[in-house]
């Protein structure tokens, strides 16, 4: 069963503003966040109240996002390009 993705009114701003082409790659790589999102975490931080925020580099940016496992919900909490975190690989 898939996770339902939920994204960020921030984060659709900033897909907004891509040109079309990248958008579809990203909403792509969405796609298979939903299915997978524990296959595709390149690295992680905890945010504020410790919470485990998974980060997967795509296409030059990275997609910050939380697993609910308990509700199945794949949130997506931004996109920032990958250079500005000087973690671009």
């Amino acid at each position: 069963m898939d996770y339902r993705l939920l994204v960020d009114l921030e984060a659709i701003a900033v897909l907004d503003s891509m040109r079309k082409p990248i958008r579809k790659r990203l909403l792509e790589h969405f796609v298979r966040l939903r299915v997978a999102p524990d296959r595709f975490s390149d690295y992680h931080e905890q945010d504020r109240t410790n919470r485990r925020i998974e980060i997967s580099i795509f296409a030059g940016f990275s997609i910050h996002y939380w697993i609910d496992f308990p509700d199945r919900h794949v949130k997506i909490l931004a996109i920032k390009s990958a250079d500005r975190q000087g973690n671009a690989g």
